[in-house]
């Protein structure tokens, strides 16, 4: 019995020590299980309250006096400038080398599109108003004009700094890897492109003292005459120039105009706007001037580049639209969610403006490295380019994203210590007179 029991004891500890030595059976990996369906609406819904309540504190925020349809004109004009050079630039990859080319080269029934993304003379308007009314504050508060010319040039060519760096290095690095200095001036001129209308602009600016008093007839005059001897009477091509500041004074000076408030009756946005409609459908159709309102390569003659009279009016047309749609806009920007979007643009709407092309230029050559792709690469002679493009269109707007993310600091200053209110939340919550003041500024 002794012996039975000892000889169990010993079948049972080796079937226990075989057990801990045998293998055991793998297990199945576990899946990631993908969030349900009800936590995904969780997040969705709290996302959306966390966007709502940022886009309810940025309106409360906002003084009651401002008029919000400056600012949506004004991001408005940068948008469709940006989308407008999105749509009619294309970077052509040949044999090595890119060269530009633009749908309305190949596709002229396609110039509609720029009447609606050529939108330079509403931020020349805006620009004229918001001008003309700041340097009449700066003048009740003592503040002399050239602290005041100070004040808004810094402004506008801080941001300007970090574009001429980045491509001055890229253009060395370009040129001593062995690019082709044709690929190279290509890139650059059209990173580089923007910066035509800052000086102008700085021109106007600085001019406004002088400006705020002239009526637009006398710079569309200007226009008109050196159209006239360009086009009529065979005068010299570089007569055209003159029309840099000449047309874009036209809608700057409206600005100003509207500060006085001569333009707030709805009279006048029609009148500009079916004036200028027609003279520039006469110019398009009986005066030879070109339907599309910006450059198109290998055109003889280019509405933008200078500015021609049709574009001029072109551009009052505009202008007398926007007038129109202040009412409407200044309802729609008492939305929290709209009147946040268009303040986000605002407070970016120099590093956007500057951006943009180099936004696509990296696009189009991160995409070389998997061939000529099509709305990317390929000449732009075809409906198929143009459904191409609007494909890429997200993937520009993302890679504009992260220049803003890099480069917004040039413009809107270092970020604030977390969990420190903006000075314009804080004066409002101060209220009072030097909060309006300070959040004017703003």
């Amino acid at each position: 019995m002794v012996h039975e029991q000892a000889a169990a004891r010993r079948t049972t500890a080796q079937t226990a020590q075989t057990a801990q030595t045998a293998p055991t059976a793998p297990t199945a990996p576990k899946r990631r299980t993908r969030p349900s369906a009800p936590t995904r609406t969780v997040a969705l819904r709290t996302a959306t309250h966390a966007i709502g309540d940022g886009a309810r504190r940025i309106d409360a925020a906002t003084p009651a006096e401002r008029d919000r349809a400056v600012d949506a004109l004004r991001a408005f004009a940068i948008l469709g400038v940006v989308l407008g050079h999105w749509l009619v630039t294309a970077l052509v990859a040949d044999g090595g080398a890119l060269h530009t080319a633009s749908p309305l080269q190949h596709m002229p029934w396609l110039a509609p599109i720029s009447w609606v993304f050529q939108t330079l003379a509403v931020f020349f308007l805006v620009g004229g108003h918001v001008a003309t009314k700041s340097y009449a504050s700066a003048r009740a508060r003592g503040t002399t004009y050239g602290q005041w010319l100070r004040a808004r040039l810094t402004r506008l060519f801080k941001p300007v700094a970090a574009v001429l760096t980045l491509w001055t290095v890229a253009t060395v690095c370009l040129l001593a890897s062995g690019t082709g200095v044709g690929t190279v001036h290509t890139l650059v001129k059209l990173a580089l492109s923007p910066l035509w209308f800052l000086l102008v602009f700085a021109g106007l600016t600085a001019a406004t003292p002088l400006l705020t008093r002239l009526n637009p007839l006398w710079p569309l005059a200007v226009v008109l005459h050196v159209d006239l001897m360009r086009f009529g009477l065979g005068g010299p091509s570089w007569l055209g120039w003159v029309n840099v500041a000449a047309g874009w004074m036209v809608p700057y000076t409206l600005g100003a105009a509207w500060t006085r408030g001569e333009l707030d009756r709805r009279r006048a946005g029609w009148v500009l706007l079916l004036c200028g409609a027609a003279a520039t459908a006469a110019l398009v159709m009986w005066a030879g001037y070109p339907a599309s309102m910006v450059g198109v390569p290998g055109a003889a003659v280019s509405n933008l580049n200078p500015p021609t009279l049709a574009a001029v009016t072109f551009g009052m047309a505009q202008c007398g639209l926007a007038l129109l749609l202040r009412e409407s806009l200044r309802r729609w920007m008492r939305r929290p969610l709209a009147w946040a979007a268009v303040a986000l643009v605002n407070l970016s709407a120099m590093t956007i403006f500057l951006w943009h092309q180099t936004s696509m230029m990296a696009v189009t050559a991160v995409g070389l490295s998997a061939g000529r792709l099509p709305g990317l690469h390929m000449v732009p002679d075809g409906l198929g380019w143009v459904a191409a493009r609007l494909a890429w269109l997200p993937v520009f707007a993302f890679a504009l994203g992260v220049c803003w993310v890099a480069f917004r600091s040039y413009e809107q200053g270092p970020r604030r210590r977390s969990g420190r209110p903006s000075r314009v939340v804080r004066v409002h919550r101060r209220g009072g007179p030097a909060g309006s003041r300070t959040a004017r500024r703003a």
